[in-house]
């Protein structure tokens, strides 16, 4: 035990420590735990071993004191060195009579007790007695005298006003979140549509791209095409012309030719020949 109060101390002066839990550290008696713990307000003892309570300190603001599952049979005027005690348990100890449970009328803040899982709560009006015996006591074992649940450390917050503002908080805090979450899956529909049309307009400015592409290069196609046909086109006339040229010419020689007048053509090369002949 007095290695794990070393551990929860965490190098902690005593005097500043309000709360240390010993839960399952095994022991049959207290050790290490010194009056020097003058601000402790909560301690628990759960499972621990105990069988006395024999040496338990001097703790003058202790509150709440938790001692279920020990094998606690008597020994309660060890705690009247807390006055302050307001909420104590003892189930699953054993505790077999009323007498035991005396040193407790001594706790004048004492307002919850609970004693479940002890021999003592088979006795025949144990709970008026308890009631009758203890004049602080609000509620035993988890109930009040009138039978009526006790409420929760929760409700016991709403009781005294302190957890409706804390849900108003709460309530206020969930709606900006909400709309927070609201205004972003808003937003992010907004920008997911926005990206979704630009894809579209670069997509159909691809597509319109390439559609030009390929008519241009159609247009090409069909021009060249045009152009070859314009080709031989143009080549068939010129040789029709030629053609007709030829003929003509030739008409116009034989013409000249039957009248006995030669053609010009053929007077450069008959002097040649005379010329020739002469010489």
């Amino acid at each position: 035990m007095e290695k794990r109060i070393e551990l929860e101390r965490r190098a902690r002066k005593a005097n500043q420590i309000t709360e240390l839990n010993l839960d399952n550290c095994r022991s049959t008696s207290i050790v290490g735990l010194t009056d020097e713990y003058t601000a402790l307000e909560s301690l628990s003892l759960i499972n621990v071993g105990l069988t006395t309570l024999k040496g338990f300190p001097k703790l003058p603001n202790l509150k709440k004191l938790e001692l279920s599952d020990n094998r606690i049979s008597n020994g309660l005027n060890y705690l009247t060195t807390s006055p302050k005690l307001q909420y104590l348990n003892l189930s699953g100890n054993k505790i077999k009579d009323l007498e035991t449970l005396k040193p407790l009328e001594e706790f004048k803040h004492l307002a919850v007790l609970d004693l479940f899982n002890n021999e003592a709560t088979q006795i025949e009006n144990y709970r008026e007695k308890i009631f009758e015996m203890l004049k602080s006591l609000k509620f035993l074992d988890g109930f009040d005298s009138n039978d009526v649940e006790a409420p929760s450390e929760d409700d016991d917050d709403e009781v005294n006003g302190n957890d409706g503002e804390d849900d108003g908080e709460e309530e206020d805090s969930c709606d900006e979140e909400d709309y927070a979450s609201t205004s972003y899956v808003s937003t992010s529909d907004v920008s997911l549509s926005e990206v979704y049309n630009e894809d579209l307009e670069e997509d159909n400015s691809e597509w319109d791209e390439e559609n030009a592409v390929e008519d241009d290069d159609e247009d090409t196609d069909e021009d060249d095409s045009d152009g070859d046909g314009d080709g031989e086109a143009n080549a068939s006339a010129k040789g029709t012309a030629g053609k007709e040229k030829s003929a003509s010419n030739s008409a116009g020689a034989k013409a000249e030719t039957a009248s006995g007048e030669p053609a010009e053509e053929d007077e450069p090369q008959a002097r040649g020949k005379k010329r020739k002949h002469d010489g």
